[in-house]
């Protein structure tokens, strides 16, 4: 890769930049997955997704994507309706909105999956409320708690990468250019709505974990009952032998 591209290592990002028809090609590569790309269009970019495919570790699959367009302003900066306005050509400029974009698509992976588990165990506290049981069985009930649990901790090992980053620490001139980006994507406010489906997630658990203890005590207290039965009909047949 370094013999065809200029690469550059910023802690948890790689920048390659290439000059292409007297134009400047940026890429962004974050540790969490996350490649956001200046300079070139959809199908260039995934033509250079699918030659760094090798390299991929526990790939999602499907892919999230996000599209702006830009332009340079030296008089401003801003973001709106999708079209950034960038002060300057300097790539750390573009590293500090990419970090926003890459951020926001990562986002965007646990928002999809954490819908997807609402919509497949929605009618859990459904049955419970109208049947006043869930329809499942134990062995089902223990199934489905343990990926409810591999779906929250999963979401919740990655929360860090939504953070401000470090690299900010060491570029703090370009800190307001990464938060312009995050306040026009909104990640404050989906961090918390996730946050919030999660702890949704957790009473679910819960939820699932107190129906699981209940069916087990429903199940040895008609064990209790049987035995109790049992006994009872033994000893009226001992005592009909004795009278016989």
């Amino acid at each position: 890769m370094r013999a065809r591209f200029k690469t550059t290592s910023y802690r948890d990002i790689i920048h390659i930049e290439s000059e292409e028809n007297n134009a400047t090609i940026d890429i962004f590569l974050f540790s969490f997955g996350a490649i956001v790309s200046w300079g070139i269009d959809r199908e260039r970019a995934l033509d250079f997704i699918k030659e760094i495919k090798p390299f991929e570790n526990q790939p999602y699959e499907e892919y999230e994507s996000d599209e702006f367009s830009y332009f340079y302003n030296s008089n401003v900066s801003k973001i709106n309706e999708d079209v950034i306005a960038l002060p300057d050509y300097d790539a750390l400029s573009k590293l500090a909105i990419s970090y926003a974009i890459a951020q926001s698509v990562k986002l965007e992976t646990f928002e999809r999956s954490i819908q997807k588990t609402f919509n497949n165990t929605k009618h859990l506290p459904e049955d419970l409320a109208t049947k006043g049981k869930i329809l499942l069985s134990r062995r089902e009930i223990r199934r489905k708690t343990g990926q409810l649990f591999i779906e929250r901790s999963s979401i919740n090992l990655h929360l860090d990468v939504l953070d401000t980053p470090e690299i900010f620490w060491e570029y703090p001139e370009i800190e307001p250019l990464y938060k312009m980006a995050s306040v026009y994507l909104e990640i404050n406010t989906r961090v918390e709505i996730l946050n919030h489906r999660l702890d949704v997630l957790h009473e679910l658990l819960e939820m699932l974990g107190n129906e699981l203890n209940h069916q087990h005590s429903s199940r040895l207290e008609w064990t209790i009952i049987l035995l109790i039965v049992i006994e009872v009909v033994l000893t009226v047949s001992k005592d009909i032998l004795k009278w016989t």
